[in-house]
């Protein structure tokens, strides 16, 4: 639509793979030597992680283009898989022969090791790849595990490089997952683009689809940068909508006014009504699905800061009605009540109160307890008073349904991020602590600087963080039968059952269709999160009600 009147031969920043935009930054290519040198080393497990659209397709791509002609490759890209499917696919992709009892898990294994050992015995190596690896079920992952156990006296027969997003880590860190994450010999985390590696990105691919001269000017990037959090599909997507933007204005160089307004769009905020052309361009822009992704920087901050000072917890004051005016009506509190500040003065006059450190201070107050600066990590100090952390990406909704206070991560108009801590939030105003002062903003003055990350404490039922899932027979499955029956008005039976069984994941199920959570049918630590806030847990600070 837009290619010709930039004089470009095609959209430079399409989300679909092509190997001609393929660009290696230092942390990407770092990510491949780690893959590679896993291959190489046979045996065990390689592990890569990363948020949504920071590269990990790109690396595979890379790989596989790298890996010797005497290695076969097992790519499955859907984990989503019974164990019998699972062993299944991995037999189909390597062009093993089914065995006549397909449906057997012993007779497919048995075939894959003969399978194995024959290719061995060629010189030859074979690697399995799980992309999306975090979707795993738990006794599929222990399948993944006893493949490892296909050996010979020397070396193991098959190397298996397991690939998903963060949530992939936190589920190989549970306790029944110990014996495979013990067999891990390398991990990599690939974080996004740095500044410079996202403006070297941005320029790669406006040549590569035959930009002559600047399309997108320097405060443009800088502001991409800011808004995608350096996440390159995110830079896609923005940047994308920035210069269909600039064709409906007729501008021939994309603007940082430009791609806040493209910005507003991809993160579905509401857009000014001084910009029909939004309207026009949702209209005519291609349906992609977009995921905002981001990367959490807490423990990458290493700006200096002053100690931590005590964090005002109470809400803000009541205001009483005002005396009667002479010849007017009273004024009531919300017409005596000062306008919300502004985020941008507030961030610039508070930076240096705007660290990990700061942040973490406030919230341990909100919860009743001291946060000490020291060689002990935050997450480490919480589980001293039984809480733990969790990083998530969402929304605003999403954090009044849990209604905890929370870490945010804030992006300034010149990229430097603060962390703040959320103590309120209602539909319009939000109250953000920062050191020992609170200040109330207006929410959409708060989401022009968040981009999703937050980072809140809860205290689990059963004193550790641990997953619940159909099949597992544990004491505090009773617990689920019982806050579900409290919840839904309804007994989950049998009541006294520690058995995860078939009813009661259908129960979870609708439970988180309810409340909008991820339908899976497990109860991971979001769900029971909600479920402590539904059963209103009274060892917990709520979000203060902004009035």
């Amino acid at each position: 639509m837009y290619t010709s009147f930039f004089g470009l031969n095609e959209k430079p920043f399409s989300i679909t793979p092509d190997p001609r935009y393929l660009f290696m930054s230092e942390r990407h290519a770092e990510g491949l030597a780690h893959l590679l040198y896993g291959v190489r080393e046979t045996g065990g497990f390689i592990q890569l992680t990363g948020e949504v659209g920071t590269g990990k397709t790109t690396l595979v791509r890379s790989l596989l283009q790298q890996i010797p002609e005497t290695t076969d490759v097992a790519l499955i890209l859907n984990p989503q898989l019974s164990r019998v499917e699972f062993l299944s696919a991995i037999c189909e992709e390597l062009g093993v022969p089914m065995p006549a009892d397909h449906h057997s898990i012993k007779s497919l294994t048995n075939a894959l090791n003969a399978f194995l050992l024959r290719n061995h015995g060629r010189g030859r190596h074979t690697i399995l790849i799980v992309d999306e690896a975090q979707n795993l079920k738990v006794d599929v992952l222990e399948q993944v595990r006893l493949l490892t156990n296909l050996e010979t006296t020397k070396q193991k027969l098959l190397q298996i490089i397991l690939i998903g997003q963060p949530e992939l880590r936190e589920l190989l860190s549970r306790t029944e997952m110990r014996q495979l994450a013990q067999r891990i010999t390398g991990r990599y985390h690939l974080e996004p683009l740095s500044r410079d590696d996202a403006d070297a990105y941005i320029e790669h691919r406006l040549k590569v689809a035959g930009a002559v001269g600047e399309i997108i000017d320097k405060r443009a990037r800088r502001e991409l940068f800011r808004q995608s959090a350096g996440v390159p599909r995110m830079i896609n997507v923005i940047a994308d909508r920035a210069l269909l933007g600039a064709f409906t204005r007729e501008q021939h160089k994309v603007t940082a006014e430009l791609v806040k307004s493209a910005a507003r769009e991809v993160f579905d905020r509401k857009f000014m009504q001084s910009r029909p052309w939004l309207r026009w361009a949702a209209a005519a822009a291609i349906g992609a699905t977009v995921v905002a992704a981001g990367i959490w920087g807490l423990q990458q901050l290493d700006r200096p800061e002053p100690p931590a000072a005590a964090v005002a917890t109470s809400a803000p004051p009541v205001l009483e009605p005002a005396p009667p005016m002479p010849g007017g009506d009273p004024v009531t509190a919300a017409q005596a009540a000062p306008e919300p500040e502004k985020l941008t003065q507030i961030l610039a006059a508070a930076a240096e109160a705007t660290g990990t450190d700061s942040a973490f201070a406030s919230l341990f107050r909100l919860w009743g307890h001291e946060y000490r600066r020291g060689p002990v990590g935050a997450c480490k100090q919480a589980e001293a008073y039984q809480l733990f952390c969790l990083f998530q990406r969402g929304s605003l909704s999403q954090v009044r349904g849990l209604d905890r206070p929370v870490i945010l991560t804030l992006r300034d108009l010149d990229s430097v991020q603060h962390q703040v801590v959320l103590s309120g939030l209602d539909d319009r105003e939000a109250t953000v602590t920062i050191g020992d002062s609170d200040h109330r903003i207006s929410v959409n003055d708060l989401e022009n600087f968040w981009f999703g990350e937050y980072l809140l404490l809860w205290r689990p039922e059963s004193g550790e963080v641990k997953s619940y899932f159909p099949g597992m027979r544990d004491p505090d499955v009773k617990w689920i039968r019982e806050s579900l029956a409290a919840i839904q008005g309804r007994p989950a039976t049998p009541m006294g059952s520690d058995l995860f069984d078939e009813a009661l994941a259908e129960r979870v199920r609708e439970y988180q269709r309810d409340r909008r959570l991820t339908v899976d049918g497990l109860v991971g630590q979001q769900t029971q999160i909600a479920m402590n806030t539904d059963l209103g847990a009274a060892d917990r600070p709520r979000l203060v009600r902004v009035n």
